[in-house]
């Protein structure tokens, strides 16, 4: 749960679901469940950043290329990096 004000999708403007659904698109089916799901089906850490669609959009989407099938990494080499780099910042996700 975010500590800050956030945007419900029931009451997302038409940039903030454009964002939202951008974002979506770019990752890994494995990526459409959230693992800190919100009441209305995003997560947490993307809730966070609702109130600058703009920002969530270029922060997500950033990670989204990066885990594009079209690099020279497998999935598997993706999620280690990513696996180490969440434990040196001491993440949870």
């Amino acid at each position: 749960m975010t500590w800050i004000r956030t945007i419900p999708l029931s009451e997302a403007s038409d940039a903030l679901r454009r964002a939202i659904d951008t974002q979506r698109a770019l990752y890994p089916r494995e990526y459409d469940d959230p693992v800190h799901p919100t009441g209305d089906g995003t997560s947490d850490i993307v809730s966070s950043h609702s109130l600058i669609p703009e920002a969530l959009h270029h922060a997500f989407s950033t990670f989204g290329a990066l885990m594009s099938p079209k690099l020279p990494l497998t999935r598997s080499q993706h999620e280690m990096i990513t696996t180490v780099v969440s434990v040196t910042n001491r993440c949870r996700y």
